[in-house]
């Protein structure tokens, strides 16, 4: 483990950092366990210090094992698949219009992705809900 001393005062404090580690291959959309991680005892830039963090997420892409893993590597895990229809929200100063849409991309909530309006056939950019419907911001 690195030891890093911080000057707090004028007394010197062990401050020491670990990283996430892939314990093995993790294929993207895989949700991650807790035997799929290890702690590295060294600090790692960019790299996640608490497997609580990422335990339940999902892989947005390939971790490989041995790999630190960073906050952009995973995400929560998607409840609106590619192609698939949704329910599609806009609320402007009280008024409330919902159709039918479909997801151009896959996504998790609270990440926002492109959704074709299945009645103008129009696209238009929505933030995916916990409820898995799509919520247009303008």
């Amino acid at each position: 483990m690195i030891r890093v001393f911080a000057l707090i005062g004028i007394f010197a404090t062990p401050i020491s950092a670990d990283t996430v580690l892939a314990a093995r291959t993790i294929p993207a959309h895989s949700t991650i366990m807790p035997e799929d991680v290890m702690v590295n005892g060294r600090s790692i830039p960019g790299g996640i210090s608490d497997p609580a963090q990422i335990i339940g997420m999902e892989a947005r892409v390939a971790l490989y094992a041995g790999r630190p893993i960073r906050p952009g590597d995973v995400g929560f895990p998607a409840v609106v698949e590619r192609n698939q229809i949704i329910p599609l929200h806009y609320n402007r100063h009280g008024l409330m219009i919902s159709t039918e849409g479909r997801a151009l991309g896959r996504a998790g909530p609270g990440d926002v992705i492109r959704v074709m309006n299945i009645s103008s056939r129009s696209t238009v950019t929505a933030q995916i809900g916990a409820d898995g419907a799509g919520y247009v911001a303008h």
